[in-house]
């Protein structure tokens, strides 16, 4: 879906910013442009950006392997 409409964002382009270290709104507005001309987009911008955030760390999480704690 478009986030916003000034600078034709979508939620996957947010979604994508994340994976790629984007971590603030000011790291979004410098990689995207969202939130950088009207700023209507802004709270659904950090909706995004905070579900983003949450399923990667969600995926780091899943990807960690746990030590070895056998004995031999």
């Amino acid at each position: 879906m478009y986030v916003c409409v000034c600078h034709a964002v979508t939620d996957r382009d947010i979604a994508q910013a994340v994976a790629d270290g984007a971590s603030s709104m000011r790291d979004l507005r410098e990689r995207t442009g969202v939130a950088g001309t009207c700023g209507r987009c802004a709270q659904c911008a950090h909706a995004c950006l905070k579900e983003a955030s949450a399923a990667k760390a969600k995926t780091i999480t899943l990807f960690r392997t746990e030590p070895n704690l056998s004995v031999a």
